[in-house]
């Protein structure tokens, strides 16, 4: 796949959808020679971000879409997951795990955590309606090339 290649998809804000964005980067990545494995962490990644977006960017109302923009450079794919959301305050903050086990704090909460593991670079960026979104980057490894 040739450096500077866009692809734009824009989904329903109904819990589902996030399975064509991922499909979309899982092809892409492909077609730019990540593993297998890269892969995987770059889909789970989408999918959280999107549900994230459909479920609190856009409240599951389903007058909205989640738009989804995926670009790539020779060495990485970049993924940005856009919403009609207020955006977050500030990154987030790695969840205690042990509280979470414990039943001490709500169980959910920890997508964006994941994100952050799972991908080389993960910003949340604020902005008016329609212009709140996760932008991730995930870069072709040496042995992927």
């Amino acid at each position: 796949m040739k450096s500077g290649t866009s692809v734009h998809v824009h989904l329903p804000s109904e819990l589902g959808y996030e399975k064509v964005a991922m499909s979309t980067a899982a092809s892409m990545a492909a077609l730019m020679g990540f593993s297998k494995d890269r892969i995987e962490d770059l889909k789970t990644a989408v999918a959280e971000a999107c549900i994230n977006a459909i479920e609190h960017g856009n409240n599951l109302n389903d007058s909205l879409t989640v738009g989804v923009v995926l670009s790539t450079s020779d060495d990485q794919l970049e993924v940005k997951v856009i919403d009609d959301g207020a955006g977050i305050r500030s990154n987030p903050v790695a969840p205690d795990i042990d509280r979470k086990v414990h039943g001490e704090e709500d169980p959910r909460g920890m997508g964006m955590f994941l994100i952050q593991a799972l991908v080389d670079e993960a910003e949340w960026h604020k902005g008016p309606p329609g212009k709140s979104f996760v932008r991730l980057v995930i870069k072709l490894d040496k042995e992927d090339q």
